[in-house]
């Protein structure tokens, strides 16, 4: 069965204003990150929204999660911003759904050139295909369980609550 791929903005999909400066949404980039990496999996790819996870609402959170009941794939990864990511994780691991969710995301916009968001994401894509159902976040190679993970913003990495 194929695997949905949500996408919600974050830094993964952001682009860069040379003129001001400033960092942007236009389109996701997923569709040419797969093709970049020869991906061979089969993907159903649906943006629910382009935003930064900083600005990302309680209503868009229950949107994600509505969407994760619905969809009829089994296997889910969902790139979302990093700096809100385990609160997201959070949700939808607390709905207990009978499916294997991964969320990810980058700390370097895809359209830099050297995001980690690649190598994210091919780690996500392996991820869901292999754990068991539940919720996990998926982020430099290591995957973490929605309880028990947190982003170390001093260190920009995301690391485990409790060994």
């Amino acid at each position: 069965m194929a695997i949905r791929i949500f996408v919600t903005g974050g830094t993964f999909d952001k682009e860069y204003n040379m003129l001001n400066g400033t960092l942007y949404f236009r389109d996701t980039h997923i569709q040419e990150i797969l093709e970049l990496g020869r991906s061979l999996v089969d993907v159903r790819i649906s943006t629910l929204m382009m935003v930064d996870s900083l600005e990302m609402t309680d209503m868009d959170r229950q949107n994600i999660l509505m969407n994760c009941q619905a969809c009829p794939e089994d296997g889910i990864v969902i790139t979302h911003g990093t700096d809100t990511m385990a609160q997201t994780a959070r949700l939808l691991g607390e709905a207990n759904l009978p499916k294997t969710i991964v969320l990810t995301g980058a700390m370097i916009p895809y359209k830099f050139g050297s995001s980690d968001g690649l190598f994210n994401l091919g780690s996500s894509l392996a991820f869901v295909q292999s754990l068991p159902h539940g919720v996990y976040i998926s982020m430099n190679g290591m995957k973490f369980s929605w309880d028990n993970v947190r982003k170390n913003k001093d260190k920009g990495v995301f690391e485990t609550l409790q060994p």
